[in-house]
Formats: C-alpha cells, structure tokens, sequence
C-alpha cells in the first residue's frame, strides 16, 4: 500500500541524523530545485553525503522532456534495487518531473521505489519520509498554483563557490504539442521579487561571482504585489503601478552587485521584449548572451508544434537582438524529425541555421511523450533512420558553424570569470566568456572567482584556448 501525505508547513520531523545522497538529472531548474530539497530537508535533521554508499535516503531527481532521459533514470533505479538488498532499510524516491508523469506506476507496477514526490511537493518530503515504515510507500503529486518556494533558502550542493543558480518562476503556460513541461511542473508562477532580491544579496555577500535566473520561460516573469503571474491586461490600476516584469527584475538584480555576473535561461522567443534587450545593453555584468530555442526552422512545423511563431518572425528577433547587443551570443534548441517533417522542412531547419549562426545549439531526434498533444492527437511518422539522418545532418552544420565562429575569435582578448580547473587538465583552469563560450587557460597565480582577461591562441568546436594577458577587477 502507499500513503498519500498532506503537506505541513512546519512540521518537523526526527530523522535521527539520517544520511541523504541526492542524484539530479535534465535541466538546471531540476539541480536547483535539488537545493531546495537539501534545505528543507537539513530543516528536519537530515545529513547531506556524496557518498551513496552511506545513504539512509537516495533520492533521484528527474527529467521527462526526452524518452532517453527517463529510459537512464529507469536503468539507475533497477541499480539502486541491488543496494536495497545490500540495506533493506534504505529508502529510494524519485523526484520531480518524471515522477509527476508516472505517478503510482514506480510503486505499484515496477515497484522501484518507496517515496514520490512532484515538482510542487517538496515541503512535505519530511512527512513522506516519515511515513515510510513496515512495507509503506509515499507519494505526493499535487500540481499548486502558488508553490514557488521563495522563502526557502537553497543548500548549495557541490559548490565551487563561484556560480549559482536563482529560481525565479515556476512552470510554463505555453503549450508547444511536443512538450510535457506544462504536465509535470503545472502553470506559470513567479515568485516574489524581494525574495529573489534577497537570495541573490546574499549570493553576493557570501561570495559568489555568477548567477543564472531561471525558469521554464523567465521573459513570461511578472510579480504584481499581491501575488504571482496572471493576464498584465487584467490588473488594475494599482496593481500594474507595482508590477515588475523581467527586464525591470533583471535590472533590479544588476544594481545589487555590479561585480556579479548576471545570466538566465530559459527565453521563449515570442516573449522576450526590447526592454530586455536594453537592459542587456546597459549594464556590464548582465552577460550578452540568449538561450533562444527554435525548435524548427520551417514555418508549417512550428505551427503544427504550437510555438506562436513563424520562421520569418524568429529570424527578424534574431536580426533585432544582434541590432541591440552585437556581440551577443545565441544559442538554440532543434528538434529532428517532429510529427509531418517533410524533406522541405528539415532544409528550412538547415537554412534558419545558416543564417542565424548559433554559436551552439543542443540537438534531438523527437520522442514522444505521453500526455502531450502530440501523443493525443499526431502520428509520430517520420521513419527512426530518417530523424538520425536528418539530426546528423543538423549537428555537422551546428559544429561547422561553431567552428567557424570559434576560429574567429583567436586573437581576441574575451574576459572570463575563473570557474575552476579543466575537467581534461587540472593544470589548466576554466571558464566562461560573457557570451557563454568556454575558455581553457594558463593557472597561474589566480584563483577561483578571479576576473581574467584571455588572449585566444587556438580553438576547437566547443572551446576557445589561450593564456591569461591581465587580471580585472569587474565582469
């Protein structure tokens, strides 16, 4: 049997110094919402560990936007069943977005886990945790239209100190029939500004160099006073006086720091404004960059995928963007293969790429996932061999163009903010360029959350390489 828990607010609950290990997969919203786990469960008396093997608690935290992704969180499962016979007293729970798709399925049928728990569920881990005894399971999947967990400060898990992230919203109302984001994580919430002015004032004052803002779509954010997102039309006179969208919240965040770099994601491309894009241009720490999926480069697949935009309007915001911030760095996100993609619309993909040169882009074939208007209502019928094909296809000319771009760029000086050492060479550190560009560098006598300014010598694909020139003191 499994028991479903009602949220207490402020319940806590003795856990005996129980060991947590916390494993997170997709997108950066799930590693952040991975903190806030971390937090409100050290509230209740719980010890993070990065050693699995001393876990009284596992907890994965998961995706659903890909059939591959849930396919490997499945795979980890089954494994951590031999660490249950090893420890029958270990309990395993599944988090997140995967565990809001499949529901009773985990307990009930394949029977991998004791605890679930949905985006919008995490106040109540403590409870659900507790009522994990004699052969009971737990679960709690409620969708809320307020939860955005804004009071709670996030345990940075693994940090270097140097980058975080800063949820600012929940969510996403755009309903794309590829996508089962709106299923798993509900509709748009934005949290309240001065929580967000808060976390990110204390980010600063304990050191931190970098932040991202995150959402599902941060240009949708809108905090009006007396409560989250809704319809900016249907306020009144005095609740759009208060209102902050997310040009003024993004210029509100760059005055707390002028040393700290300001980065978000993600932009849905009907969204994001000019006054974005200004403020962009006005100030020095908020990095010129812009995560802009298109999804498709032809007009008629965009509309069979419901993106409220055609081919010629997304190229004219890339043309806009590169008029506002020309050295603004964009990269994007493609589906191969979508339900009804012709030959046709998959060369109008291969031009839209031509022409916007992305400086990098992350790539798919189409899966379909259950629950979305693509499963409900289109026939996924483009051949497997045709979508590998035709994403091949794509990333040969993302890398050419990356490659390009990246060629470019060798003899120029790019200011970077020191991340840590290279994951290749630990005599080497690296780092990220204002616009999003990885930079591989000489150590010498710098630290992590340095400001250095790069020379470039050479390139590949995905990096630029080169040696530090001179230490700066802003972003």
């Amino acid at each position: 049997m499994y028991q479903v828990s009602e949220i207490k607010q402020n319940s806590k609950i003795s856990s005996e110094s129980k060991k947590l290990y916390i494993e997170s997969y997709g997108c950066a919203m799930n590693f952040a919402d991975s903190e806030v786990i971390l937090s409100i469960l050290s509230e209740n008396g719980y010890i993070s560990t990065n050693e699995e093997k001393e876990a009284d608690v596992i907890f994965i935290n998961t995706c659903s936007v890909r059939d591959n992704a849930e396919q490997k969180i499945k795979n980890r499962l089954v494994q951590l069943k031999f660490n249950k016979k090893q420890k029958p007293e270990l309990v395993v729970g599944i988090l997140g977005c995967m565990a809001e798709r499949l529901k009773t399925k985990l307990l009930e049928e394949e029977k991998l886990v004791d605890v679930v728990a949905g985006p919008d569920s995490y106040r109540d881990l403590p409870n659900l945790l507790n009522n994990v005894n004699g052969g009971n399971k737990s679960i709690n999947v409620l969708l809320s239209l307020e939860e955005t967990y804004a009071e709670i400060s996030p345990v940075r898990i693994n940090s270097n100190g140097v980058n975080a992230y800063v949820s600012i919203m929940r969510g996403c109302d755009n309903m794309c029939s590829f996508c089962v984001v709106p299923f798993t994580r509900g509709r748009e919430r934005s949290r309240d500004v001065n929580s967000i002015l808060n976390e990110v004032k204390q980010l600063s004052e304990n050191g931190y160099k970098e932040i991202t803002l995150l959402g599902q779509n941060v240009d949708s954010y809108l905090w009006f006073g007396g409560g989250p997102k809704k319809d900016f039309e249907k306020l009144n006179d005095n609740e759009k006086e208060n209102s902050v969208n997310f040009a003024q919240l993004l210029e509100k965040v760059a005055k707390i720091d002028s040393n700290m770099r300001i980065r978000f994601s993600t932009s849905y491309p009907k969204d994001i404004t000019d006054e974005v894009l200004f403020i962009m241009k006005k100030y020095n720490n908020i990095c010129k960059y812009i995560h802009l999926p298109a999804q498709s480069g032809s007009s008629r697949v965009l509309d069979v995928m419901n993106r409220n935009y055609t081919r010629e309007w997304y190229l004219g915001k890339i043309d806009r963007i590169r008029e506002i911030i020309p050295d603004c760095g964009i990269s994007c996100d493609i589906i191969s293969g979508f339900c009804t993609e012709t030959e046709q619309d998959h060369i109008d993909t291969l031009s839209l790429m031509e022409i916007s040169q992305f400086d990098f882009s992350y790539m798919y074939n189409y899966s379909v996932r259950p629950g979305t208007l693509a499963e409900r209502k289109m026939t996924d019928d483009v051949p497997i061999d045709v979508k590998k094909r035709r994403l091949t296809e794509i990333i040969e000319l993302q890398n050419k163009i990356s490659k390009n771009k990246n060629r470019q760029r060798e003899g120029k000086i790019f200011r970077v903010l020191v991340e840590g050492p290279s994951k290749r060479n630990k005599n080497e550190y690296m780092g990220r360029s204002d616009q999003n560009i990885v930079v591989i560098f000489n150590i010498e006598n710098y630290k992590q959350g340095d400001y250095v300014d790069v020379l470039i010598e050479k390139s590949t694909t995905t990096s630029l390489i080169g040696k530090i020139v001179e230490k700066s003191d802003t972003p």
